[in-house]
């Protein structure tokens, strides 16, 4: 807790400098999402929710494959196998420990290069998730890898909640470009800004409507890396919830380019803790493993 409200402090300046720099909002966003998709929102939720156990035995009740867990990174997580589905997912866990919050802070832009990925001239990505990521990509895309040989046309999904939605974009990405002829679905929950705009619409080129970026209320997280000099963006969908309770009613499905500024980006209060950590009307944490 007493990180997250830290994360929380840092980033008050930079969010407020943000919405005065903010451009006027346009009509893009729709109002209401169906049941459907607000229902397939919260199920890889509780994949990034279970991120947080050291042991998952059945991620949403799923076939276990195989710990991610890099104790110099303090980069975890799992990979599991929903053969009902037929999908391999990669769950990436958030913040808890003070090198998680280093890695939160460490922004300077750096180029990105991963195993795989080939992206276009000036693509950059926040230094710190970028190098969390790479100390465990072997291990994601090797086992993704194995998976496919006996799987092969199964979809892959990424997930992951704040520092871990950052990982699982990330993640997205090294899957599309490692494995060209699957399909790749990601999902992040309160993810702060990850990629610069060149690398974020390089995402977007990809993806399309297939990456999924949740925002609750009023958390600050996912703007506590600014845009301005650095060339910060987002990338994707934003699903906005707007207002309490969780119901596909007060959701927003935001303009596919990342930075609908008729989402999120109008808001003028900064949330406490509880913004962050509750998605879905569920607690950041909460295990799924059964």
């Amino acid at each position: 807790m007493q990180l997250h409200l830290l994360r929380i402090a840092l980033a008050a300046f930079a969010f407020f400098l943000g919405v005065l720099a903010a451009p006027a909002p346009e009509p893009r966003a729709t109002t209401g999402i169906s049941q459907e998709v607000f229902d397939e929102l919260k199920f890889y939720y509780q994949y990034a929710s279970s991120s947080f156990s050291d042991k998952c035995a059945k991620p949403n009740g799923n076939v276990f494959v195989k710990r991610i867990n890099n104790a110099i990174t303090d980069t975890q997580g799992f990979i599991a196998r929903d053969d009902d589905r037929k999908e391999i997912i990669v769950a990436l866990r958030g913040s808890g420990s003070l090198i998680d919050g280093l890695v939160d802070i460490a922004f300077v832009p750096v180029p990105l290069i991963s195993r795989g990925i080939n992206p276009p001239l000036f693509s950059f990505i926040h230094a710190g998730f970028l190098t969390a990521y790479n100390s465990v990509a072997d291990v994601i895309i090797n086992t993704v890898k194995d998976e496919l040989v006996v799987h092969p046309d199964y979809t892959l999904v990424t997930s992951g909640h704040s520092l871990g939605g950052a990982l699982a974009s990330i993640a997205g990405l090294s899957l599309q470009q490692n494995f060209h002829n699957n399909t790749v679905r990601m999902y992040t929950y309160g993810q702060p800004r990850t990629f610069n705009s060149v690398a974020a619409f390089f995402v977007n080129s990809k993806f399309g409507n297939r990456a999924h970026r949740s925002v609750h209320v009023n958390d600050v997280i996912p703007h506590i890396v600014p845009q301005g000099i650095l060339d910060f963006r987002h990338h994707g969908i934003e699903y906005w919830q707007f207002v309490e309770p969780a119901v596909p009613a007060n959701f927003k499905s935001c303009n596919a380019d990342g930075e609908d500024p008729n989402c999120s980006k109008t808001v003028r209060s900064i949330g406490g803790p509880s913004a962050h950590e509750m998605y879905f009307d569920i607690q950041s944490g909460t295990i799924f493993c059964s």
